[in-house]
């Protein structure tokens, strides 16, 4: 059996144990390398100019790192494991962002994987948030509807309004989509779909006008 333990230095651990028979043995063996800044430095430059060995060799030596701090923030290994893709995915695509002057490269990959669990967790909260708006709303509207004509209507409404999105051209349907039916941020969109952050909030806003115009007199 073993367990990784980060220090607050960075540096973490696996600390093994084994019982051949009834005597217990402890092992703790460090597994991130100690490896220099201007190391890492030079490993980030050539995984900004795309070069997979740098990368393999930089994910090698930060990789328990990361790991630990998203467990730590998490709770959850398999979310872990989620948020340590996502971020080597972000750090293949910005390694020429990292400014030696800012810090460590471990620093700096640290703080990326951290602010991405949190992102997480708030979009979790914000899913169970909306999850409970609507279902209180659904609990007010079969409470109040009294009538059949009220229920016909209300439901004629949201295919109208159903049939408006799907009018919208794909790139303003799914945008807003991400936006008001899966509680993403503008910035979660813009990551997710790798667009410009402007882009996204100018599908969204024509999107909404286009909207506006189908239904202003229908509604």
């Amino acid at each position: 059996m073993s367990l990784c333990v980060c220090n607050d230095l960075g540096n973490v651990f696996r600390v093994s144990y084994a019982r051949p028979g009834r005597a217990r043995s402890i092992f703790i063996e460090r597994v991130n390398d100690p490896a220099s800044p201007a190391q890492d430095e030079e490993l980030l430059r050539r995984i900004a100019r795309q070069d997979r060995a740098a990368f393999a060799e930089f994910y090698d030596r930060h990789a328990a790192l990361m790991f630990s701090v998203a467990v730590k923030i998490l709770n959850d290994p398999g979310e872990a494991e989620d948020v340590l893709q996502e971020t080597c995915v972000q750090l293949w695509e910005k390694a020429g962002n990292f400014d030696p002057q800012l810090g460590k490269a471990s620093s700096w990959v640290a703080t990326m994987i951290r602010n991405r669990a949190i992102d997480r967790i708030r979009a979790a909260q914000r899913r169970r948030r909306l999850a409970d708006e609507a279902g209180a709303e659904l609990a007010i509207t079969q409470e109040v509807d009294g009538t059949v004509n009220e229920a016909v209507h209300g439901f004629d409404k949201a295919k109208i309004i159903q049939s408006a999105i799907v009018a919208l051209p794909a790139e303003q349907r799914h945008a807003i989509e991400l936006a008001f039916f899966f509680g993403l941020t503008q910035n979660e969109i813009s990551e997710k779909l790798s667009e410009p952050l402007g882009t996204i909030k100018a599908r969204i806003r024509r999107g909404l006008l286009k909207l506006r115009d189908q239904l202003e007199g229908v509604l």
